[in-house]
Parts: C-alpha cells; structure tokens; sequence
C-alpha cells in the first residue's frame, strides 16, 4: 500500500556515478584548492563515501595505496575526469547564454539527462565545491554539516533538479 512516500529522483547507482566525480575532482584538487586526500579508514564524515571509493576501485579510476593508507586517482581515473570537464564546458559553453527555460527545452529534445547536465554544470562552475554552502544559499534546514552525507542523500539532487524543473 502507498504509504505516502515519493520515489526518489535519483537511483542509488546514479548517486554512485555522480558522487564519483565529485570525489575524483575533490582527490584531484591540491588541499589548498579543496581537495581532500582519502585514507583507506575513512573518518566517520566520510563512511558514506565508502560505496563510492568501492565503484571507482571497480573502475579502475581510483587505486588503493597501502603504502601510502590511501585511496589514489589512477591515470585511467585522470582521463574519465578530462572527460567530464570537457562535457561540462561543452554544455556551459553551448548553453551559457540560454535562458534556463530555452536551455531546458533544448536538452529535452536532445533527450539529455537533464540531471546530469545540472550536475555538471554546478561542479564544474564550484557553486558544489562547497556543499555546507550550496545549502546555505538555498535556504536549506536543516542543513546538512557534514558533506559527504549531503552528497549521498536525495536532497542534492533534489535540490539541482527543482532548478530545472520549474522551466
């Protein structure tokens, strides 16, 4: 029976993807930009990274560093995320001059996810650098100290889709 619950908007497998790219950009970035080392005993702020660090070990986009007691972008890892700057600025630059509404009809047509290319945009242009933020500005509450819970719930993607939504 319909208890009142909605179907999220994104798959746990789609989370798995974009909080992929979101962590290869954050383990790309040197500390003093935002980026972030990740040790093989995540803290618990980062656990629900866990799956995440698992799929791109998977992928062969991250490697595991015993050595070092950390996770490591592999040269594999470093072309898929040229591959996604380069899809993000191909959408900006296509679509930066677009009203939101213009833009939306014209990814429909094309049958683009209209989630992805919301994503792309917003962590490739930084407004999802900082995701304590990117809360903030939205007027979220309560919201959500630690980023990587953030990154993994459905308010996020909630959050960059009811952008397009509206259109």
């Amino acid at each position: 029976m319909f208890d009142g619950r909605r179907q999220p908007i994104v798959s746990r497998e789609q989370k798995l993807v974009y909080a992929g790219i979101y962590v290869l950009k954050k383990m790309d970035l040197k500390p003093a930009d935002g980026g972030i080392e990740m040790p093989l005993v995540l803290p618990s702020e980062l656990t629900p990274l866990q799956d995440v660090l698992q799929e791109l070990v998977n992928a062969d986009l991250v490697e595991v560093n015993r050595r070092k007691a950390r996770f490591e972008i592999t040269k594999k890892g470093v072309a898929y995320l040229g591959e996604i700057i380069d899809e993000a600025e191909a959408l900006i630059e296509e679509f930066d001059e677009e009203s939101v509404e213009d833009a939306v009809d014209e990814l429909r047509r094309r049958n683009v996810d209209l989630l992805r290319a919301r994503f792309l945009w917003g962590w490739y242009d930084g407004e999802l650098d900082d995701l304590v933020l990117f809360q903030q500005r939205r007027g979220a509450t309560p919201v959500e100290s630690w980023w990587a819970d953030y990154l993994m719930s459905d308010a996020l993607y909630e959050a960059l889709i009811s952008d397009f939504t509206s259109a």
